[in-house]
């Protein structure tokens, strides 16, 4: 049997290794017999052996016929390669992998069984030059049929008795179910099961790879110069096709959205099409060359999914609202554009769907100090960087202080004084209104109880501001006793005030906790009047003490203007007129915010309205100046 050295005295023809034959004790037809006992000779000159040479002749044709029959009937397939890579010999299992019988491999040079890819043939070369005894790596093979053949190919050299390469000895372990397996895996980790569109994962691993440095990425192009773009789509109205049609039906639609987005923006490397998940949808453009190429990609993408889908005997038709980023991608990160275009995806949902909208970096600056400030609320209310500021509440008939509203302030130390406007509607959003409510609730209470210490007189009430999720979020009557209680406040001195729209929701839990509240003592008072329902039938039954008109009518009480303009404003006089007359013929007060000069403030003084604030009589301010004010009445 051949090892890894022959010996110098296994014969061989041409400098190519003698195949083993399997020996026998009969001899070949037509051979001389030797008589019996007669001493063995060599087969090749004819001298007799010696006992020990005879011996080893022995060992050594007991080798050989041992490796011929492990090399035939081997399940894995094995050849034997000459130095010139010509096949020697190959066992039926290697004859089988490749399609073809056994008599057609001697000779057949190894490039035509087995794919010469490098470095896997520099490595062969390596050993074929004896610089390496063995080599290991997994091939394609050549199947007489063409089809995929994959094996886990060992090669071992053989040397001569002097060291040099003498053959090599392949090894072929067939792993095409393996490997099959494998790709199966590797395609079902990296593709939506759904719409075999790529999935999120391999959207990222193209991303990132997008990112890396030119040399890194594969791109000659220099640093700085590579661009990249991505459209970030949302079907609109989704989730009312599962509820309405069944998930069944909204999962063929996803399928027919998928090929639609594929077959008609899929462009190999430079262009990814990829479902994130749900109804949400990405297509990546890798070096990008502008806004431009990026905005009528989106449009396109907006006509495709406009067409009617035909899905199980049902026409749907539907929308998509599409973000749109593209930048360079020095200075940028897969981070930033993630972020960057689900904000965009965002603003196009708020600006009414259907509809693309490109990325704008002051927008998203905008965004991101809304994110910053609505993370930062909760723990402010905590570490107290809130302040609150009053404004009077002047009766128009005696010019008296009745009250002041409480008007919350936050002392960011990024940001510097921040305005209600800037995160009231965040702390609503975010749920933060209800801690902060509360403490703005406490801390104005305990201001009125100082005044009516100093004022007893005076009787100056605090109005707060009550949001509709404090209503909903937390048990606002307990919270508004306990805090009464505690800072020994009267009742009757605070007022509340809350929308309309609020109190005349669909729901009846805010009017439950106003009548409780009512019924405590508590004003409760509709701010912004005539800006929501503006039902006047609910006013005879709410449990509501007085009415704020929104600014917007206290507009047609400035100087007034010849034309249409005059005309509107002398209506909005009508109109705020009635009203005060209905609220005192329900027994509640009015109230005019926005007041900025004198006359304002008298005509509204003649139309019967009871109590004023704005500029006009003092700006929101600390508590020290409503004090002052009183002091000089």
């Amino acid at each position: 049997m051949p090892g890894r050295n022959v010996g110098a005295d296994a014969h061989h023809r041409g400098g190519r290794p003698e195949t083993p034959r399997p020996q026998t004790g009969a001899p070949a037809p037509g051979a001389a017999e030797h008589p019996p006992h007669a001493p063995e000779t060599c087969s090749a000159c004819g001298t007799p052996l010696s006992a020990d040479a005879a011996h080893l002749a022995d060992a050594l044709r007991a080798s050989e016929s041992r490796f011929r029959a492990a090399f035939s009937d081997a399940g894995i397939g094995m050849a034997l390669i000459d130095t010139d890579d010509l096949v020697i010999e190959g066992n039926p299992a290697f004859a089988a992998m490749l399609g073809r019988e056994t008599a057609e491999l001697p000779g057949m040079h190894i490039h035509r069984i087995i794919d010469p890819e490098d470095p896997s043939r520099r490595r062969y070369r390596e050993l074929v030059r004896g610089e390496r005894d063995r080599m290991r790596t997994e091939k394609r093979l050549k199947h007489r049929e063409g089809r995929e053949v994959w094996g886990r190919v060992t090669v071992s050299l053989i040397r001569d008795g002097a060291g040099r390469p003498y053959y090599t000895l392949v090894m072929v372990e067939d792993i095409t179910e393996q490997r099959q397996l494998g790709d199966r895996l590797a395609y079902q980790a990296l593709h939506d099961p759904l719409t075999r569109l790529p999935n999120r994962t391999l959207f990222y691993e193209r991303l990132e790879a997008a990112f890396k440095p030119a040399g890194q990425a594969g791109s000659n192009e220099p640093p700085g110069e590579r661009r990249i773009g991505l459209c970030y789509v949302d079907l609109d109205g989704f989730a009312a096709i599962n509820e309405t049609l069944g998930h069944h039906i909204g999962d063929q639609l996803l399928v027919a959205v998928a090929a639609r987005l594929e077959h008609g923006f899929a462009d190999g490397e430079g262009q990814l099409v990829a479902r994130m998940g749900g109804d949400e949808f990405a297509v990546l453009v890798v070096d990008s060359v502008g806004h431009e190429q990026l905005t009528h990609l989106a449009a396109g993408l907006m006509d495709a999914l406009e067409r009617p889908f035909e899905v199980a005997g049902h026409r749907l038709t539907v929308t998509a609202s599409i973000g749109v980023v593209e930048r360079p991608v020095r200075g940028s990160t897969p981070t930033d554009l993630i972020r960057d275009a689900d904000s965009t995806l965002y603003w196009s949902k708020a600006d009414g769907r259907a509809r693309w909208t490109l990325y704008d970096r002051d927008r998203g600056a905008d965004q991101l100090t809304r994110h910053l400030l609505a993370t930062a609320l909760r723990p402010a209310v905590e570490r107290g960087e809130f302040t609150v500021e009053y404004q009077p509440l002047v009766g128009l008939a005696d010019g008296a202080v009745h009250g002041a509203e409480s008007l919350v302030r936050w002392r960011h130390p990024r940001y510097g004084l921040l305005s209600p406007d800037r995160f009231i509607p965040l702390a609503e959003e975010s749920g933060a209104i209800v801690p902060l409510g509360k403490w703005v609730l406490e801390e104005s209470c305990r201001q009125a109880r100082r005044w009516l210490a100093e004022f007893p007189d005076a009787e100056t009430f605090v109005s707060v501001n009550l949001a509709a999720r404090q209503i909903w979020d937390s048990d606002v009557v307990a919270d508004v006793a306990e805090v009464l209680e505690r800072t020994g406040l009267p009742a009757r001195l605070l007022q509340l005030e809350i929308t309309e729209s609020a109190i005349l929701g669909p729901s009846g839990r805010p009017l439950q906790a106003l009548q409780a509240l009512a019924d405590m003592g508590v004003r409760i008072a509709i701010d912004d009047f005539g800006t929501g329902y503006s039902n006047l039938a609910y006013l005879s039954r709410l449990p509501v003490h007085a009415l704020k008109l929104d600014g917007t009518f206290i507009e047609a009480f400035r100087e007034s203007a010849p034309g249409d303009g005059g005309r509107r404003r002398a209506a909005d006089e009508q109109i705020v007129g009635a009203v005060v007359q209905l609220a005192h013929a329900l027994g509640l007060t009015v109230t005019a915010e926005g007041i900025e000069n004198a006359a304002q403030a008298e005509r509204l003084r003649q139309t019967g309205c009871d109590t004023a604030q704005g500029w006009y009589f003092a700006r929101p301010g600390p508590p020290d100046r409503i004090a002052a004010i009183l002091r000089e009445a």
